[in-house]
């Protein structure tokens, strides 16, 4: 498994993976992927990761962080978001993926990662929890689904030591 630096050439691919996340009902609230312009503002240009076999393969997975507030006091603290294509998911993508935004994100200045993710998304809940996150609690009925349903979502957190 290689991981790389997100390029923007690497944009399709992980538009589609994001938009095949989304599908799922699962991975976000989000209704529809959002555009290379969009994607680029709001997540770290050093923090943003692809996985693939090989040096020109396509794009299995992607992991990016958007940074927590503006404010300065927080300045150590990321959102972290992960998702794996759907043909290459429960074969270690993520896990790849995760344990490289790691060390990335604490050589960029990061002490504190959270990630929220969906309470009925336990392959992501156990992912999270087997790279060092641990659950802060649940954010019940946080957001409304496509469909309508108020979904809770599950707050993790992975502190440097």
């Amino acid at each position: 498994m290689r991981i790389d630096p997100m390029m923007p050439a690497d944009w399709p691919a992980v538009r589609q993976i994001y938009a095949e996340g989304i599908a799922t009902g699962d991975a976000t609230l989000e209704r529809d992927a959002p555009d290379w312009d969009h994607f680029d503002r709001s997540h770290r240009s050093d923090c943003r990761l692809v996985a693939r076999r090989a040096k020109a393969g396509p794009v299995l997975g992607w992991v990016a962080l958007t940074a927590y507030s503006a404010r300065r006091v927080y300045s150590g603290v990321a959102w972290e978001s992960v998702y794996v294509a759907a043909g290459a998911r429960g074969q270690g993508v993520g896990r790849a993926l995760l344990e490289a935004i790691i060390p990335a994100s604490e050589a960029a200045g990061f002490w504190t990662l959270l990630a929220g993710v969906m309470a009925e998304n336990t392959a992501s809940l156990r992912l999270h929890e087997a790279v060092g996150f641990r659950r802060v609690g649940v954010q019940r009925a946080l957001g409304k689904d496509p469909e309508g349903r108020w979904r809770d979502v599950v707050l993790l957190e992975r502190r440097t030591p």
